[in-house]
């Protein structure tokens, strides 16, 4: 399994192509335009093995956690809220 780095051209001019690679070789690429990432595009499977992971991991992660009440869940969901938003500028 190889890690490419591809431009939105060669992603246009090659796709059926790239698309074979990740199904049959399990290859992964990071498409990028003008040098930085934009979207990577891995196999289903990973994509799938990735998701269940993190949803064990906050699962088990909220069972060790004490109960809190609706506010204190509503300001814990503003604060993610908020945080989330400042790093994706």
């Amino acid at each position: 399994m190889t890690m490419t780095t591809i431009s939105t051209l060669q992603i246009r001019q090659s796709l059926g192509d790239i698309l074979n690679r990740v199904h049959l070789r399990h290859d992964e690429f990071i498409i990028e335009r003008k040098g930085h990432p934009l979207a990577a595009v891995i196999p289903v499977e990973k994509l799938r093995a990735m998701r269940a992971g993190s949803a064990a991991y906050l699962l088990s992660w909220l069972e060790r956690r004490p109960a809190i009440d609706q506010a204190q869940a509503d300001g814990l969901a503003n604060q993610i809220k908020h945080a989330s938003r400042k790093t994706r500028r």
